[in-house]
């Protein structure tokens, strides 16, 4: 017990020692409203994936920020359902680069590389999804607010930020030894001991797939180190979470606004299993 409470200490670790100056840095971006004077380097994407020039700044805050940041500056927009759909594939698949592409640069898949993959992905499924019929996306839609968080000042917007970088500080130590537990505890039963190789491989993509890269990556990260898994077999399933996590909890936020829940989930799915093939590939022939 005590060593996997050790190996899960160090891979939350590893884990928070990016994020938290990456998520107070995010905060500071947000309160000073820096990103709506640079957003209109995507309006060219935008159009090009089928959305209004004025989600930009959705685009841009989600792909830096985070995905309720993305949201936030979206909801006053008037979207269609099909437009939701499309900017949820985006932001689905590239969202909160910088900090999840910090963590993913740990299990050795670099920067340039999932920046690139993510971006990539995630204007193809945008035009993908904007040349599905509009038909398909007709439905009724709640309408639903989001509350933009408002500070009295830098001090209190500091304070707020710091309290919750210890709130998620909390949250990644809860659950990454939680997993790893629960992990040491699967393969150590004797009929699975024999295919804790596997084991370990259909954990990590599990969690990634379902909580995300974030939590994810910190059971990946302890695999890596034990020697589960070798480099190749993490970076085809890195490639996959790159694309493809935290699938329940992305799609249930842009279905509230009208997004299409199964659009999202099969094109989400399909894109990462043909990256990850694709990865694979890669790593065959690069023997």
């Amino acid at each position: 017990m005590n060593t996997t409470l050790k190996k899960s200490l160090d891979s939350a670790w590893m884990i928070l020692k990016f994020i938290l100056p990456i998520y107070l840095l995010a905060d500071v971006l947000y309160y000073y409203d820096i990103l709506r004077y640079v957003a209109f380097i995507l309006e060219p994407i935008t159009a090009l994936i089928g959305l209004p020039s004025e989600t930009a700044l959705a685009l841009i805050s989600g792909m830096i920020l985070n995905l309720y940041a993305g949201i936030a500056f979206a909801a006053p927009l008037n979207l269609s359902p099909h437009e939701w759909t499309i900017l949820a594939l985006f932001l689905g698949v590239a969202h909160s680069l910088i900090v999840e592409s910090a963590v993913m640069k740990q299990l050795g898949l670099s920067s340039r590389y999932a920046y690139g993959l993510r971006i990539v992905v995630a204007i193809a499924v945008g035009i993908l999804v904007s040349w599905m019929p509009a038909s398909w996306f007709a439905q009724a839609v709640t309408a639903q607010t989001v509350q933009s968080v408002h500070y009295a000042n830098a001090w209190d917007m500091l304070g707020h930020s710091i309290q919750n970088a210890l709130i998620l500080s909390i949250k990644i130590v809860t659950l990454v030894t939680i997993l790893i537990i629960l992990m040491d505890w699967i393969k150590s039963r004797p009929i699975l001991q024999k295919n804790t190789h596997h084991v370990s491989k259909g954990f990590t993509l599990a969690s990634g797939l379902i909580l995300g890269i974030t939590y994810g990556a910190g059971v990946l990260i302890s695999e890596a180190k034990s020697g589960e898994m070798d480099k190749n077999e993490i970076f085809v399933i890195g490639s996959f979470l790159l694309v493809c996590h935290a699938i329940i909890e992305d799609t249930l936020l842009f279905a509230m606004f009208g997004a299409n829940a199964v659009v999202i989930v099969a094109v989400r799915s399909i894109s990462a299993i043909g990256v990850a093939s694709l990865a694979w590939w890669y790593v065959k022939i690069k023997g």
